[in-house]
């Protein structure tokens, strides 16, 4: 399978340019930035600086426009029905902290239950396990069958036999690239009165997201993650839990009305935004948005498999070897062992020949502990990821074996 088309799409990425001989195989912790996105942050601060809503001149006006655009183009991202379910957040981490003390610590009494999986980020973990402190309720977690995919007949029985009041969910894993079967387990959930929230920090950049199909409660990812700058993030939630919900920061941006012994707080998006926000950086985002919108999606979707296949193949030839995570379908996020040697061993070598790749437990330190690992390696691919880095991949490993071997 040919994959002339990331050679094209890397020709839009500077860094790559600047560092010729650069392999970058760490997009699952983030993404490099295409030039539109660059430029946009940019033409914000020369030519449309100002604050947003507050001002009536015209470079108010241009400020508030390419703001409240770029909350369009979200919303056109994900299909929902409205702009005002879009809020914009610095990023995945503070759009579920939201949701957990906003929508779930008004809905969680002691005895009661939150429900995760095994395979979730510490910032989908966290969140729901200090609420479930506070409220005296208790954490549930669904575990993963021997291949890193989710073992759903074990999450059916968690909510079945238990009073969950919400499913906390990734879309893919960022450790073990599995890719769970969202709008199935949405479906599960919903029958049993639960709503979802699902995390696709992992998913926006490589899968297409329709939150109405999907039928999802709450949907969150990170800018910096789908090729846009980072500190800002996206939070979807259904325009029916938004209205219900109370702010849980407070200043300006946020009232409709106040008075030294009262405040009226605005409707969503806005009561969730106080104070200023990150305007460059949300007109960046539509400007990263716009860039994936131009991709041809089933080429880039062909070229993914590709690429996940010939890098695991070749991964797996190398002796000692071991990819963790193998479930049907995975993305291309490919976790690795090897026999002997530490996996910061691994990463400190191969970033002295310009390979970049992450080496820990990867933010899911509880996942580690079930696998029985102190971390793993990983290289995570995107879009601009060629066959030739993959070879360049695993060839240093090759030569860090025999250097080992010698030592």
């Amino acid at each position: 399978m040919s994959l002339d088309y990331a050679t094209e799409i890397r020709r839009a990425f500077p860094i790559f340019r600047h560092h010729p001989g650069l392999v970058y195989l760490d997009s699952a912790a983030t993404t490099q930035k295409p030039q539109p996105v660059i430029d946009a942050e940019r033409h914000f601060y020369e030519w449309q600086n100002a604050n947003v809503h507050r001002g009536i001149y015209p470079l108010a006006a241009a400020a508030t426009h390419a703001f409240e655009g770029a909350r369009e183009k979200v919303r056109a991202f994900l299909n929902a029905r409205d702009s005002r379910e879009i809020i914009f957040t610095s990023g995945t981490t503070a759009g579920i902290n939201l949701v957990a003390q906003c929508f779930a610590a008004g809905r969680l009494a002691p005895g009661e239950a939150i429900l995760i999986t095994a395979m979730e980020h510490h910032s989908n973990l966290i969140p729901w396990q200090q609420l479930c402190l506070q409220k005296k309720a208790r954490l549930l977690v669904a575990g993963l069958l021997p291949d890193g995919a989710l073992d759903l007949e074990n999450l059916a029985l968690q909510l079945r036999e238990n009073p969950v009041r919400m499913l906390a969910i990734t879309h893919i894993s960022n450790t073990l690239g599995t890719v769970n079967p969202i709008a199935e387990i949405i479906a599960l959930a919903h029958r049993h009165g639960v709503p979802v929230l699902v995390d696709a920090a992992q998913s926006a950049a490589s899968m297409p997201l329709d939150v109405q199909a999907l039928d999802a409660d709450f949907l969150v990812f990170s800018s910096h993650k789908v090729f846009g700058p980072t500190g800002v993030g996206v939070l979807y939630g259904k325009a029916a839990w938004l209205d219900q919900m109370p702010p849980y920061q407070f200043g300006g941006e946020m009232i409709r009305d106040v008075a030294f012994e009262r405040t009226v707080f605005a409707a969503a998006p806005q009561k969730f935004e106080a104070g200023t926000p990150n305007i460059a950086g949300v007109a960046a985002l539509g400007a990263a948005l716009d860039f994936v919108g131009s991709l041809d999606r089933n080429a880039l979707a062909t070229q993914a498999r590709a690429l996940l296949q010939y890098a695991s193949e070749e991964l797996m030839r190398i002796p000692g070897l071991r990819i963790i995570g193998q479930a049907p379908g995975k993305a291309g996020i490919l976790s690795f062992v090897l026999e002997g040697i530490h996996p910061h061993d691994i990463a400190t070598i191969l970033g002295e020949q310009d390979i970049c790749i992450r080496a820990g437990h990867h933010c899911t330190q509880p996942l580690m502990e079930l696998l029985d690992l102190p971390g793993t390696a990983r290289a995570s691919l995107s879009i601009y990821s060629t066959e030739a880095e993959v070879a360049r991949l695993a060839e240093a490993i090759r030569q860090l074996l025999r250097i080992f071997e010698q030592s």
